[in-house]
């Protein structure tokens, strides 16, 4: 249970995890204070797509080894 626990803390301060963090913190605040721009909106939206992205994908590696590759 502690190394599961010591594992996932691990991946969450890798730099990718990081900066989708810091981006998402600065999102909320620029969304509050009512000044994100679109060229900030276009960034945060491809850093989003792309971080939820590779972790799909990892999710499916890891089902289509389980899986034999079947499918």
């Amino acid at each position: 249970m502690n190394e599961i626990l010591w594992k996932r803390l691990g991946a969450l301060l890798s730099v990718k995890s990081l900066v989708t963090l810091v981006l998402t913190g600065v999102f909320a605040y620029m969304a509050c204070a009512g000044k994100i721009s679109q060229d900030f909106m276009t960034i945060y939206a491809v850093i989003i797509a792309f971080y939820f992205g590779t972790q799909s994908q990892k999710v499916q590696d890891v089902v289509d080894r389980q899986g034999g590759g079947e499918g």
